[in-house]
């Protein structure tokens, strides 16, 4: 049986919204410091949705694979749809991930939140902080 799932390696070998937006509506960037990896996610947002999404990772091919079909996912979405996005509905779209690789799908979830909160930050608009990771208290990064 294979490591990487057919999706899992297309997504790698030709990730899909890659780069960088200049004048993002919201960025978030997320790390693990125990791996390395680190991914950043740039959004376009107009009337709640999400017209254009790009990212760049520094990582691994289950992180940029992650990436990649994180920004397909959320991609044309409205926000409420986009703040729905999970871990675990990352790694189903990837036909799975091997278990040392799922802190992957959770950078991808955590750098939609992060850019997410960052526009509703930018703009001055209210919002419900429980739905955005609080990285002082979630462990994720400090090996909880």
């Amino acid at each position: 049986m294979a490591l990487y799932s057919e999706k899992v390696m297309d997504h790698f070998r030709n990730p899909r919204n890659v780069g960088v937006i200049e004048n993002p509506d919201g960025v978030g960037e997320v790390g693990n410091p125990v791996c390395g990896d680190i991914m950043k996610i740039y959004l376009k947002i107009d009337n709640d949705i999400i017209t254009d999404v790009k990212f760049e990772t520094f990582g691994c091919g289950s992180a940029i694979a992650s990436s990649s079909m994180a920004t397909e996912m959320i991609k044309g979405k409205p926000i409420s749809e986009a703040l729905k996005v999970t871990n675990k509905a990352v790694t189903e779209a990837l036909d799975g991930l091997p278990p040392h690789k799922l802190h992957c799908s959770v950078l991808a979830e955590e750098a939609i939140r992060k850019a997410l909160q960052d526009y509703y930050e930018r703009n001055g608009l209210d919002y419900d902080h429980s739905q955005f990771p609080d990285c002082e208290s979630c462990g994720h990064c400090h090996g909880a």
